[in-house]
């Protein structure tokens, strides 16, 4: 049966968002319907917003959530009424030519909802990522439900839906760091403080946090930074010399820009050890550009790597995780700053701009 609820949209390009009644259909064969338990304010929300992304509006918004399955489709197979689950944007398909040679986390054809969620008169509505979790309840594909622990607090599970997942697999899937290895991470808001604290849960030995903000800074100490560089009067070279200075004079062995940023890319591109890697997992906007001379391309030798959800298997990586964090090993609760209502959304998005706090989580 077709559900009723209250959720936020954003209807215009920089318009701030509005709550509205959502009319969820009847679950095609694969779909699930979720009762939202919480969901977290992320950057990518407040892009759609402002038309960063792309322009279909009306946008149901917000995607890092968790769960309970309430409905399930008839052909649905990998979840059951009643499970606790993350929601996923990366429902891998396993015939695509990525799957198919082995890297599902390239997945070039992942499953979203094979109905639209509508306002009440009918007019259609683009879920963020294809989820659409700033609502009591969503319609997704099965395989964008994950299975976790159902002891985990569904305000700290379902942030690794997004951005946690994003900077926690930078380290650890995309940077593949080692025990022992040096690790510096430009720009500690959510992300980026996720990657400092899986670059720690990996047992780097040396773990630099780079930032404007001192309070950024505490929360990457607090996550596993054991060296901060406070950015914000450095000049380019000034932070990079100071990499090089708490890494022996050669540069960290894996470097990770989580802003996007010509200055913060080159920051990090020039830190690193010869054969170090370098891993971009801040988006950049439409416009940036990377100029870097050829030279110093070909002869710092190692790897860039674009980091896409952290190069995560949310099958994988979300139970891993939450069973790290229910065990005292991974700290994913403190990324949780605050608790706010679906009416906060808009407030909240000035709250992170403001660079208040790692998430501001919806808690329904």
């Amino acid at each position: 049966m077709s559900h009723t609820v209250t959720g936020i949209i954003s209807a215009a390009q920089n318009a701030p968002v509005e709550s509205a009644t959502i009319v969820i259909p009847d679950p095609g064969a694969h779909d699930v319907v979720v009762r939202v338990q919480a969901c977290g304010v992320c950057h990518t929300d407040m892009a759609y917003r402002d038309g960063d992304i792309e322009d279909a509006y009306p946008f149901l918004l917000g995607h890092e959530a968790a769960g309970i399955v309430e409905e399930v489709g008839s052909g649905v197979t990998h979840v059951e009424v009643g499970d606790f689950v993350v929601l996923n944007w990366r429902a891998v398909c396993g015939e695509c030519r990525a799957c198919k040679r082995g890297e599902p986390h390239y997945c070039f054809d992942t499953f979203n909802a094979s109905k639209k969620m509508t306002l009440e008169d009918g007019t259609e509505l683009t879920p963020a990522l294809g989820i659409g979790a700033f609502a009591e309840k969503t319609l997704v594909h099965e395989r964008q439900c994950t299975k976790v622990n159902p002891e985990a607090d569904p305000a700290a599970a379902g942030l690794l839906g997004c951005g946690i997942m994003a900077g926690v697999g930078a380290a650890v899937n995309t940077g593949q760091v080692k025990r022992g290895e040096s690790v510096a991470v430009f720009g500690c808001g959510g992300v980026g403080a996720a990657a400092v604290a899986g670059a720690a849960l990996n047992d780097a030995t040396t773990v630099i946090a780079v930032d404007v903000d001192e309070r950024k800074l505490e929360w990457a100490r607090n996550l596993g930074a054991t060296h901060t560089i406070a950015s914000a009067d450095m000049e380019e070279q000034e932070v990079i010399d100071r990499v090089r200075e708490l890494t022996g004079g050669f540069g960290a062995d894996v470097t990770i820009d989580a802003v996007g940023i010509p200055a913060t890319f080159r920051q990090a591109f020039y830190s690193r050890d010869h054969a170090g890697r370098m891993v971009l997992v801040g988006v950049p906007n439409l416009t940036s550009k990377i100029e870097l001379p050829a030279i110093d391309f070909f002869s710092r030798g190692g790897a860039l790597k674009p980091s896409w959800y952290g190069d995560c298997l949310p099958e994988r990586d979300f139970p891993a995780y939450v069973d790290l964090h229910l065990q005292g090993t991974f700290p994913l609760g403190d990324f949780v700053s605050e608790r706010i209502g679906l009416g906060d959304v808009e407030k909240a998005f000035d709250t992170m701009k403001a660079g208040e706090v790692l998430r501001s989580v919806v808690v329904l």
